[in-house]
């Protein structure tokens, strides 16, 4: 069965309705969280999680409510911390990945960092036993693709299209997903663009799928009760992970 990674915005509108959401998304087929980490720079996302980080930080997020919710979450499913460079290094990395160790967090996602300086950083990693997901983009060569993959863990996070999250453009990754499994057993998982429209195509001969701007443009929707944005996120992903199983 094709996974479903579901990515939301850590503690908008609170902290407790980030941890109810994130258990009804589970429920809903939700395979792994991937738990944003609000920061006010995020150059790979587009307008929809750029408006999330920006409602968090507004709202006075600090870090205390990323691993209040982080601790509730992570005992009852996969969970992933995906973020900048920028709060990890001021934080430091291995006090990161301590918190992760004590909450249950299963891997970073860290996406402004190249596999050069992610090496640099993986000996950290493993004395955690956590995963540094790597990305891989269609402008990658095969070469480096084959650098890349070789130490892949957990699953690889293939970037969709050039670009921000959200847009929405189409590529034929036909190619990349062909050099991709050539070097390769880990799980490959597509983001970038996928929403109820398109997560049927775009998960063809891949093993999952990475949603986000999906799910998050109703989080950050003003119209709607706290009650509609868990129905809308839930029914979104039930019918994500239904299309692309079927």
């Amino acid at each position: 069965m094709k996974k479903l990674v579901g990515y939301i915005t850590s503690s908008i509108p609170s902290n407790n309705f980030c941890v109810d959401l994130a258990l009804n998304m589970k429920e809903a087929g939700v395979d792994c969280l991937e738990l944003g980490i609000p920061f006010s720079d995020p150059i790979a996302d587009g307008p929809v999680i750029e408006k999330a980080n920006q409602m968090a930080i507004a709202n006075g997020f600090k870090l205390k409510d990323l691993f209040e919710v982080s601790s509730k979450i992570a005992p009852e499913m996969d969970t992933l911390w995906m973020g900048y460079m920028n709060p990890f290094y001021h934080y430091g990395i291995e006090n990161f990945l301590k918190k992760a160790d004590e909450f249950g967090i299963n891997g970073l996602i860290i996406p402004d960092v190249p596999n050069e300086e992610a090496k640099l950083i993986e000996p950290l990693f493993k004395k955690y036993n956590k995963a540094n997901i790597s990305f891989v983009a269609p402008t990658h060569t095969e070469n480096r693709i084959k650098e890349i993959v070789s130490n892949s863990q957990k699953f690889i996070y293939m970037v969709a299209y050039t670009g921000i999250t959200g847009s929405g453009k189409s590529e034929d990754l036909t190619t990349i997903i062909s050099t991709i499994k050539k070097y390769t057993n880990t799980p490959l998982y597509i983001g970038f663009g996928v929403d109820e429209k398109t997560c049927k195509e775009k998960s063809k001969g891949v093993d999952g799928v990475i949603v986000g701007s999906t799910f998050v443009k109703h989080l950050i929707d003003d119209s709607l009760s706290n009650n509609e944005k868990m129905k809308n996120i839930c029914s979104a992903a039930k019918e994500i992970k239904e299309k692309i199983n079927e």
